[in-house]
């Protein structure tokens, strides 16, 4: 097979992977932000204590990433098709993939959010916060850098289960790669389908690394917890009452 022959079919194949790994992020944060967090709530001394829903979301949550892509693809077909009207084609492939990145990210967001000091959310407990407030200025700013890690991790997850749909019909670089360099032997396409999916994930990475350490150089551990530490070590009461004026200024 030509250059000119190739190019074509990678072209496509490029933008169909591209399309759908973007939705299935797109969803995958949606739904697996929230529930992240809401593992961490309702958890054991968390703001929403509730131990018998965060052992059931956890078990949901559990028994979702422990299921083989390849297996849940098969198993969600007829939820598929009611949903796109179809069980082949990228759009039916963001179905199972979003599905299957939700619990996966959720885990890695829970992670995240479990780093953050617990200073900063008395403290904003004790200026009047409630849970969405201690939620919106607290845990999520600052658990930013390992929430864009995250991200980046399981944008790279999901473009080699983009490559596993691709056996099904879901097209993309996954499906040249079986069709072609497998089926036909045209072992030169696979390989530079390997190539493309390589520099795809590399710069993904990049990208993800440097946008989580510009974040942090910044402050996404915001100033706020040097000032709680303050606090913590009997710091005079001039400091003290300054660090809780700059925690006020934040809600």
């Amino acid at each position: 097979m030509t250059w000119s022959e190739m190019q074509p079919l990678l072209s496509q194949a490029c933008w169909d992977t591209l399309y759908m790994v973007g939705w299935s992020t797109l969803i995958a944060v949606v739904g697996g932000l929230p529930l992240g967090i809401l593992l961490v709530l309702t958890d054991r001394g968390g703001l929403l204590q509730n131990v018998a829903a965060n052992k059931v979301i956890g078990q949901v949550v559990n028994i979702a990433r422990s299921m083989p892509f390849i297996i849940l693809m098969v198993a969600l077909m007829n939820f598929t098709r009611t949903i796109t009207g179809t069980t082949i084609g990228r759009e039916a492939a963001i179905v199972p993939l979003a599905i299957g990145a939700i619990p996966f990210f959720a885990r890695l967001v829970e992670t995240a959010v479990r780093e953050v000091d617990g200073g900063l959310v008395e403290a904003v407990q004790s200026m009047g916060g409630n849970t969405w407030t201690v939620v919106r200025r607290v845990l999520v700013p600052e658990s930013l850098p390992s929430l864009i890690s995250s991200a980046t991790t399981t944008v790279v997850a999901l473009i080699g289960y983009s490559a596993m749909a691709g056996t099904v019909g879901a097209g993309g670089l996954g499906d040249i790669a079986i069709r072609y360099g497998y089926q036909r032997f045209e072992t030169g396409l696979m390989w530079i389908t390997v190539a493309i999916l390589a520099v795809v994930i590399s710069v993904i990475q990049f990208a993800g690394d440097y946008a989580a350490r510009r974040l942090h150089r910044r402050g996404g551990h915001s100033g706020a917890a040097p000032r709680l530490r303050l606090l913590k070590t009997g710091a005079p009461a001039t400091a003290e009452a300054g660090a809780t004026a700059d925690v006020g200024k934040a809600l």
